[in-house]
């Protein structure tokens, strides 16, 4: 079923969202409806909803953490309590002052739409609850900072009809929609944004090609193709003079062989040498790969934690034996989840991961921000690699900044955005004529010393 909530969040009504609503509190809150109301001592559920002229249920879908497994009413809740309507009814609209002014800085409204599985049944749900709870975090800080922003949002889930969506009025009139989440509903939505010239910002993975299509589309998402090949491309530049040792790690299960097989064929191709040894090979053997003479650069055929542990204890042992050894790893993107807890043990070996994200939990900025989070949803962000509601707050900051700057001739194109992103960098490219791919790459490089950089390709 689609559900749409709109309304313009104030600050103070988003630290008591619970999972997707976009709703205000009104200026005056001596009306029955369309406000947020204090828990009393008695009050019940039915009493609330008598009270107020709405059913139980009507109030429980506008309060979703009702929802959660062993929720109780206490004292002192905050309550949103909507607007009496029919059962059928699924919309929430009230009007508030806008922090900042009511224009944004550039003199209008930036409509935003979130069309994403908003829910709490699956992992893809919440996955989503979290990414719009970064959307809206920015949102919160464009206001402050002179923005006016309206947004609405729909329940898309991976059984809807994106076609319902856009029946909506509200819909026609957005500048940018971000969504959706599943690959068949991108050409419903992709046709409805063409005819209306908004922009379709498609964050996360997809399997169709619609971004060569239209010109509407901006594609966040990278294949892995994609990915390997400027990670080979990127590992040539850094490591022209290295000797490459290649450790064959005996993980049947692995994925990386796409990698490994073309950075060895772009090897030979340009005649640099390198050297294959397998990780239950002897010390002995195992040291014979590598030239003391020189940077050898480490790479595995796997991504997994058991065989990248083993892979380090031996090559510790041997920079033991063979003093003035020097060797740097180069990754996979999964490493970045290992890295809270091996910084030191990365940056003693200068080590390179491609990838297109970074989160930083040293980071102050990151810091800071995780704190607004915990105050405003009292619950900490899940624990995921990329962080969803940093790449939700990032998002939004990119393309709401650029949409109010440059309006329709925003691409996101080098020089178009100086945000400083907490964790997405992007950067697009068109694709010939028609939509807009994101084409930002990095090495994040542990230092020797423990900094820690992202180089950009």
């Amino acid at each position: 079923m689609i559900q749409r909530f709109s309304g313009r969040a104030s600050r103070w009504w988003l630290l008591l969202l619970c999972l997707f609503f976009v709703v205000t509190v009104p200026a005056c809150a001596q009306d029955t409806s369309n406000h947020i109301y204090k828990v009393k001592k008695s009050d019940t559920l039915y009493g609330i909803a008598h009270y107020h002229g709405i059913t139980v249920d009507q109030l429980i879908n506008a309060n979703p953490e009702m929802k959660l497994p062993g929720y109780q009413l206490h004292k002192g809740d905050h309550l949103y309590i909507p607007a009496p309507q029919n059962a059928a009814a699924t919309s929430s609209t009230v009007n508030t002052p806008v922090t900042s002014g009511t224009t944004s800085k550039q003199g209008k409204v930036l409509r935003v739409g979130v069309a994403l599985p908003l829910h709490n049944v699956d992992g893809d749900g919440k996955r989503m609850v979290e990414y719009y709870r970064g959307i809206l975090l920015a949102c919160d800080s464009l206001k402050r900072a002179g923005y006016s922003i309206d947004i609405h949002s729909w329940n898309l889930d991976a059984t809807a009809d994106p076609t319902i969506m856009t029946h909506d009025p509200a819909a026609a009139q957005c500048n940018i929609i971000f969504g959706p989440l599943y690959s068949v509903q991108v050409h419903a939505l992709a046709e409805f944004c063409k005819a209306r010239d908004i922009k379709l910002v498609i964050p996360f993975s997809i399997s169709g090609d619609d971004v060569t299509s239209y010109a509407q589309i901006f594609q966040v998402w990278q294949s892995d193709d994609k990915l390997n090949n400027n990670a080979i491309e990127a590992f040539l530049k850094r490591y022209k003079d290295a000797r490459v040792v290649l450790i064959d790690c005996n993980d049947k299960t692995s994925k990386k062989g796409s990698f490994t097989f073309g950075l060895r064929n772009r090897l030979s191709a340009l005649g640099q040498e390198y050297r294959v040894t397998n990780l239950n090979s002897s010390l002995d053997m195992f040291g014979k790969a590598f030239d003391m003479n020189r940077l050898n650069v480490v790479v595995l055929n796997t991504g997994r934690s058991p065989e990248l542990n083993q892979a380090i204890a031996k090559l510790r042992t041997l920079r033991a034996q063979q003093h003035g050894l020097r060797v740097a790893l180069f990754g996979y993107n999964e490493w970045l989840m290992y890295a809270p807890g091996n910084v030191d043990t990365f940056c003693s070996f200068d080590t390179c991961v491609p990838s297109y994200y970074y989160y930083n939990s040293m980071d102050p900025r990151t810091k800071t921000l995780e704190a607004e989070y915990q105050k405003w949803f009292h619950q900490q962000p899940m624990y995921a690699y990329p962080r969803f509601f940093l790449t939700g707050y990032d998002h939004a900051q990119f393309f709401l900044r650029g949409l109010a700057k440059y309006g329709k001739a925003f691409k996101g194109t080098v020089g178009q955005s100086t945000y400083r992103p907490f964790q997405t960098p992007l950067v697009f490219k068109q694709v010939g004529d028609k939509g807009m791919q994101n084409d930002n790459f990095q090495l994040i490089h542990f230092a020797t010393g423990g900094r820690i950089e992202s180089l950009t390709y």
